[in-house]
């Protein structure tokens, strides 16, 4: 099993709710929302208006979805898949872990293989 199949099956095992912890053993939060990687993800690219656009059809063209974070980031978190941390740790309130960065899942949480700090934060 390739690496990208291991971190796929550890995604697989993550539910919505499960307390998260760093490196450090550092209390990050609760899994808010998982994302399975999509290796086929279409990079996201901005809208391009036309001329008779309303400013509120502009507005709802470029709303922001999951994951909120700069577009190539969010490309990347879309290919390899992620999760949402609800967390107090941060200002925005919710970090981003891309899959990679997940170390293990056992006993109801999971584990990253980096610190808080090392992680994507909501814009």
């Amino acid at each position: 099993m390739d690496q990208q199949d291991e971190q796929q099956a550890a995604i697989s095992r993550i539910t919505t709710g499960m307390s998260v912890i760093d490196v450090a053993g550092t209390e990050v939060g609760t899994v808010d929302l998982v994302q399975r990687g999509d290796p086929n993800a279409v990079t996201v690219q901005t809208p391009t208006a036309d001329p008779g656009s309303s400013l509120d059809e502009l507005i709802e063209a470029t709303a922001v979805e999951e994951p909120d974070v700069p577009a190539d980031l969010a490309a990347r978190l879309l290919h390899t898949g992620y999760l949402k941390v609800t967390t107090e740790l941060t200002q925005s309130g919710a970090v981003y872990v891309p899959a990679d960065q997940i170390g293990a899942v056992a006993d109801g949480r999971v584990r990253l293989a980096v610190g808080v700090t090392d992680l994507p934060p909501e814009e």
